[in-house]
């Protein structure tokens, strides 16, 4: 059985390499816009929220701007002003229909934010026609309930914000993105065991810290919509402080990280903690270490760190899509989901 999902996510690799060739020539327009910006904010939910996170650690990291994620409900049921000058606003969702989002960002603009938006939906979406600068993605359609390749074109849209915003980086890194989403998607690693190890359980612990929070985060979202497992997304610094007691034979733990960067160690020795207690540990990514202390493990890409997480999502979109099958659900159609969420 091939599904909608498993077939977008092979269609990733020349998603990232249109978006990237869209994108890139698209910085000194960041430049212009947002130069003097002295910090950011996200607008987002769902999976466009687990990207922002990814930008977030992006830009406050490399690119030493303070940045945090919005609570669309100030604009939308507070309806409270706000000081926005010399906030650079960035507004992500993948459709660009998104009501809450669209007003989120046009209060923004209206409480004197400079305003950019990252979609899939094209430059007329309202998301695009809302802002001073539109990025947009090019996916193509995406036709799976489960977002796939428009959360990893998000990614890449939210790198080149980046490289606009004078991150420190090697620019270069980006070229080696599609190939080694490509590699991937031929090699993920030890699935069968992963999904062995996760069909009977009700719930599992997925995290991750740094860059590849956004990851954990996603992976979790993907579990809970398409598995229907009770998946908690979380920072292993926050794990430790108390959610680590659910962590059983009954509960596993599902842990990323990037091949290199500061929050690798931490991450073996959460595997080694969670396996010493005799629980399951399964891997996504962190090289052979990780790969040694865990269960079982799916491979990341061989990528920086900073990159990593366009990589990293993508055995977790795998696993997702063959656990679901192998718990007799349709990942392409999960219960009370639609393709565009509107709230209230």
């Amino acid at each position: 059985m091939t599904t909608m999902m498993r077939r977008e996510i092979a269609e990733q690799p020349a998603a990232l390499r249109a978006t990237l060739d869209a994108l890139l020539p698209r910085i000194d327009e960041v430049k212009a816009l947002a130069g003097q910006a002295r910090q950011l904010v996200f607008i987002a939910r769902g999976t466009s929220d687990n990207a922002a996170v990814y930008g977030r650690y992006l830009i406050e990291a490399r690119a030493g701007r303070m940045s945090s994620l919005a609570a669309p409900s100030i604009a939308t049921t507070y309806k409270r002003k706000l000081d926005l000058t010399g906030v650079l606003a960035v507004a992500l969702s993948q459709s660009g229909k998104t009501e809450e989002i669209v007003e989120t960002l046009t209060w923004a603009k209206d409480c004197g934010a400079a305003t950019v938006a990252i979609t899939n939906g094209g430059e007329h979406s309202p998301l695009a026609q809302a802002a001073h600068l539109a990025l947009c993605t090019q996916a193509g359609e995406e036709k799976a309930v489960p977002a796939t390749k428009t959360y990893t074109t998000q990614l890449a849209a939210l790198a080149v914000l980046a490289l606009g915003l004078g991150a420190e980086v090697d620019a270069a890194d980006l070229d080696r993105v599609p190939d080694a989403v490509e590699r991937l998607i031929a090699e993920p690693g030890d699935v069968e065991a992963v999904v062995e190890g996760l069909a009977e359980v009700s719930g599992v612990v997925v995290s991750g810290r740094g860059m590849a929070f956004s990851t954990a985060l996603e992976t979790a979202l993907k579990l809970k919509e398409a598995c229907y497992l009770h998946a908690m997304g979380l920072s292993y610094a926050d794990l430790l402080h108390g959610p680590i007691a659910v962590v059983d034979e009954r509960t596993p733990a599902l842990l990323v990280a990037a091949g290199e960067g500061p929050t690798l160690p931490g991450t073996i020795a959460l595997a080694r903690r969670v396996t010493g207690a005799g629980a399951s540990a399964y891997g996504i990514g962190g090289g052979a270490e990780l790969a040694t202390a865990a269960t079982a493990a799916l491979n990341g890409p061989d990528l920086p760190e900073w990159v990593a997480p366009m990589g990293l999502i993508v055995p977790g979109q795998i696993l997702t899509e063959s656990l679901a099958r192998r718990r007799g659900i349709d990942p392409d159609s999960p219960r009370g989901l639609n393709k565009v969420t509107q709230t209230e």
